[in-house]
């Protein structure tokens, strides 16, 4: 089984490298939390003493090694849409306002995660609503 060795954040991806040699690279979007870190919040990190995960305790979040190696490239979605043309909504707030998570959130909107049909629902029409109101001033 191949282990870490090294960890290292290129433009807005994460790459590791292993003890085989090999590099793995995914986008941040996959990592929200991540992605949102400050730099030194991301050097600091473990290797986990099995060498197949990574942990930033400053900013509780924990990558396995099979994390970066499925394959799986960024969807998108309705929510993800509404988002991306409205850059400057404020994501924490809004998740907040839905009693949902940030980082679900984020992974809706990076497309690394599909919400369900209700779900997408749910903040389509939170988002509808807020755009009544703003209509209404």
């Amino acid at each position: 089984m191949e282990k870490i060795v090294k960890i290292s954040f290129c433009g807005n991806e994460i790459c590791v490298v292993t003890d085989s040699g090999k590099e793995y690279r995914k986008a941040l979007e996959f990592f929200p939390t991540l992605k949102e870190a400050t730099p030194s919040q991301r050097e600091c990190y473990q290797i986990n003493k099995f060498g197949d995960a990574v942990r930033w305790a400053e900013i509780d979040e924990d990558i396995h090694l099979s994390s970066l190696t499925d394959g799986a490239q960024p969807a998108t979605n309705a929510v993800a849409e509404v988002f991306k043309k409205f850059p400057f909504l404020n994501v924490s707030e809004f998740a907040r306002t839905l009693g949902m998570h940030k980082s679900l959130l984020s992974k809706y909107i990076y497309g690394t995660k599909k919400p369900s049909e209700k779900r997408e629902k749910e903040i389509l029409d939170a988002l509808r609503e807020i755009g009544k109101q703003l209509s209404n001033i």
